[in-house]
């Protein structure tokens, strides 16, 4: 007797072969069969006319701080994902001493936009150790499954104190120990170690994040834990300048201790083709042994602008800023005033002189600067089918003032004021030089770039990047029509067999028996991303963007079902990963249990 027969599904099974009209059973948390099912179920799915394909792994997520309080783990859980990867940037919560819980903070609300106050409500602490704090997580009941990484910012503050926090050179004992610690992380189920070395990644107070400048003996000692534990990801967020001497130093940490390596990466506005270079060098270092991937972004990575958000093109006026702070109702009521609609769009934003310039490819101040000024590059997102996330030059803030013979800040004011004050502009920052996405499908041509970068619990003031696994669905599937497509088999590849594959999660992100029985049914025909919201229910009624989706009918994790027809079932059978040669299958396999 199986415990689920899905009958007469599409199958899609994540290893890149074509579809096939099928079966599938699951028993005991697995796939027990596929293909014609005989026998009997304790109940039975109809999926004719549906799409079944494995649950999602998305690899670059920020739940560090939600996991432990939050079992649903929203957006990631909406949109297919059933595991979550964490700890991305070199930024997270262990370990971490008494004393540095506020430091911790400042940096994760600094670099991943996550509302401070959220953080102290939110985090209970009661841990020191990274094992302590996957014991932590171990506890908490969860609808899908999570996997941690170790992060260097937080090994560098706990291990050097001061000296790691302000990014001091570190000596050859700070190296030492500070492998040990990833190693015990490691030992303890953690799938990897993750840095950062972005300019762009900044505490709350300014500061670069802990490791952002750590020089190749720091990295390479660090990295050699990974090759005495046997198992784990080395994980890069990088400014990628100059690339070659960067990917250098990857390749090298991968050869050396047989581990895959992920680094960030994109299209990058100041240098439009530079990542053809990376894609290049990076598949070379792969010909020659090592295994590192460059992981990509399915859209542009961008900011959305409101009167809601943390960032819009009237943030840095003087008359804007007691707005921030009024309720939906009080603000539109100001905003509604025609003296102070003439005022504020007359007003010169005033840049913070703490967004200096330099010279990497993406910057804090060009950025900024850009949300001000730069309306070529921001974007109406109504587009005639709904929200359009590949708008074309014509649907620009620049282009739509000169049609209407009006200045562009006209334009933008009435724009974000319509919706009852919830409309939104679209902003990418980064992977959109040329206005289209002819050169994401060029990226995901290549076996070394692996979709990712959906930043889920992240940047919540400001994206909604969460919704990436349907956006690869719909916009790349079947809706895209300003050039070519990718196949249903192969997007559905690049975030389940794929992703699994790099992190060494074997036992799922395929459909094939003896597989965790991780799946989504899908309504393809109607799958839909919903229009961007900002919510109001983080701790303290701190906000985040959120979309809902439309066509998901059942997302199952380890045989239960955890959403049906876009709800939360309540069924909480994920739990936390713990990976290595020395955890058998059952641990992996045993779900989480509340207490």
């Amino acid at each position: 007797m199986h415990d689920i027969i899905i009958r007469n599904g599409t199958i899609v099974d994540g290893t890149g072969s074509a579809r096939f009209k099928g079966d599938i059973a699951i028993r005991d948390g697995l796939i027990s069969a596929v293909g014609t099912v005989e026998g009997e179920a304790r109940r039975e799915i109809d999926a004719t006319g549906l799409l079944v394909t494995p649950g999602f792994v998305d690899i670059h997520t920020h739940y560090d701080g939600q996991a432990t309080w939050d079992g649903e783990l929203a957006p990631s859980s909406w949109h297919g994902v059933t595991t979550v990867v964490m700890g991305n940037c070199g930024v997270g919560f262990a370990p971490v001493k008494a004393d540095q819980h506020a430091l911790l903070i400042n940096i994760m609300e600094g670099v991943e936009d996550i509302p401070g106050a959220a953080l102290y409500e939110g985090l209970t602490w009661g841990w020191e150790t990274f094992p302590e704090y996957m014991d932590v997580l171990d506890r908490v009941p969860h609808a899908i499954d999570i996997a941690a990484q170790v992060p260097h910012g937080a090994v560098r503050a706990y291990v050097m104190g001061e000296r790691g926090a302000a990014n001091e050179a570190a000596t050859a004992d700070d190296i030492v120990k500070m492998k040990q610690v990833v190693l015990d992380g490691l030992k303890a189920g953690a799938v990897g170690f993750s840095t950062s070395r972005m300019m762009l990644h900044l505490s709350k107070d300014g500061v670069p994040v802990p490791g952002t400048f750590a020089n190749e003996d720091e990295l390479l000692g660090i990295a050699h834990a990974i090759g005495e534990a046997g198992h784990g990801v080395f994980e890069v967020s990088s400014d990628m300048t100059p690339a070659e001497p960067e990917l250098e130093w990857m390749a090298q940490v991968s050869k050396e201790n047989n581990a895959p390596v992920v680094y960030s990466f994109g299209q990058y506005h100041k240098d439009p083709e530079i990542w053809r270079k990376m894609v290049s060098v990076t598949e070379r270092a792969n010909e020659a042994g090592a295994r590192v991937f460059a992981a990509a972004s399915s859209r542009g990575v961008g900011v959305l602008f409101s009167w809601e958000a943390n960032l819009h093109p009237f943030s840095f006026c003087p008359s804007f800023q007691p707005l921030a702070a009024m309720s939906r109702a009080e603000r539109n009521a100001t905003l509604a005033d025609p003296a102070f609609r003439e005022k504020l769009i007359a007003e010169q934003p005033v840049i913070l002189e703490q967004f200096a310039g330099d010279d990497n490819l993406l910057s804090r101040r060009e950025i900024m600067e850009g949300a001000c000024f730069n309306y070529a590059n921001m974007y109406s997102m109504e587009g005639p089918g709904g929200i359009d996330y590949e708008p074309s030059r014509e649907m620009s803030i620049a282009a739509i003032a000169e049609r209407e013979g009006r200045s562009p800040r006209e334009v933008i004011y009435d724009m974000l004021s319509a919706r009852e004050g919830r409309q939104t502009i679209y902003y990418p920052i980064g992977n959109y030089a040329y206005a289209n996405y002819d050169h994401v499908l060029e990226m995901f041509d290549s076996n070394s770039v692996v979709a990712s970068l959906s930043d889920g619990g992240a940047h919540v003031g400001v994206m909604c990047d969460g919704s990436q696994p349907t956006f690869m669905l719909t916009h790349w599937v079947r809706d895209r029509t300003r050039g070519g497509r990718l196949s249903l088999e192969r997007a559905v590849e690049l975030q389940s067999g794929i992703t699994a594959s790099i992190y060494g999660l074997d036992d799922r992100g395929t459909l094939a028996v003896g597989k965790r029985a991780d799946l989504n049914i899908i309504d393809f025909d109607n799958l839909s991303i919903g229009y961007p919201e900002m919510h109001y229910d983080l701790p303290t009624d701190a906000k985040r963007y959120l979309q809902k989706p439309e066509g998901y009918v059942a997302t199952i994790v380890a045989g239960e079902i955890i959403r049906q027809d876009g709800k939360d079932t309540g069924a909480r059978p994920g739990r936390l990963i713990r990976a290595g040669s020395h955890y058998n299958k059952a641990q992996l396999r045993e779900p989480a249990t509340a207490g």
